[in-house]
């Protein structure tokens, strides 16, 4: 059976970005040079030098003279707005990070969530509660559905010591998302977590991040009383 011919620099790209997707080129993987996927795809090394530029404008791809071309680590579609590493985040505010995993299942999401997700109404789905902390000190409660048909490695991690939020970043292409800012009331639960009064205001975000037209998580993170967004305009 003889291989494709890839004519035009986008089928290159979308070749490119299936194998991503797919994981035969890993995050973090040093991919073929131009002139081996050139002959592989039989086309002109032109043609796929373009649609690796393309890739690495779009955040895909790292690209360093001499060094090769990786697939990144974070390989995402760049956006406005990047989904932050809380732990990082902390961090670069001059204080130690903290991570406690509150409580881990596999269940079936209510159904505004899996209605979010797209995801059927009797698909379980991991659902993950969680709290981060500055110094100590409670900075946001977490509340996340990962869908692990599309992540299934995910089903394996105790989310133990690794948060899911910089376990997915490392383990979880995306290509978009879909994200939202609010004012909400605490609700006892989250009350407690935070160790705030009930009905206090918090900032929340939700989220939900894709690949292509399948979920991949769907999170709503609380922050405590006091809390800033910060982001570069």
């Amino acid at each position: 059976m003889n291989s494709p011919t890839f004519r035009n620099w986008q089928s290159v790209q979308d070749e490119v970005l299936r194998r991503i997707h797919a994981r035969e080129w890993p995050p973090g993987a040093l991919i073929p040079n131009e002139a081996d996927l050139a002959i592989e795809f039989g086309c002109a090394r032109s043609t796929v030098n373009r649609a690796l530029r393309s890739l690495a404008e779009s955040g895909w791809l790292d690209r360093k003279r001499k060094a090769g071309t990786r697939v990144a680590a974070q390989p995402v579609a760049k956006a406005t707005l990047d989904i932050a590493v809380i732990r990082h985040e902390v961090e670069e505010h001059g204080a130690t990070y903290g991570y406690q995993l509150i409580s881990r299942s596999v269940a079936v999401p209510p159904a505004p969530v899996s209605g979010t997700m797209k995801t059927r109404a009797q698909d379980k789905l991991l659902n993950l509660r969680a709290l981060h902390l500055a110094d100590d000190a409670a900075y946001a409660v977490e509340d996340r559905w990962i869908n692990t048909s599309v992540v299934p490695d995910a089903a394996a991690e105790p989310f133990d010591v690794l948060s899911a939020n910089e376990w997915l970043m490392q383990h979880a292409p995306y290509t978009h998302g879909d994200i939202a800012f609010s004012a909400v009331q605490a609700d006892q639960q989250d009350a407690e977590v935070l160790g705030i009064a009930p009905h206090s205001a918090l900032f929340a975000i939700d989220r939900v991040t894709w690949d292509n037209a399948v979920s991949v998580t769907k999170v709503r993170l609380l922050f405590a009383p006091g809390y800033k967004l910060r982001t570069q305009i």
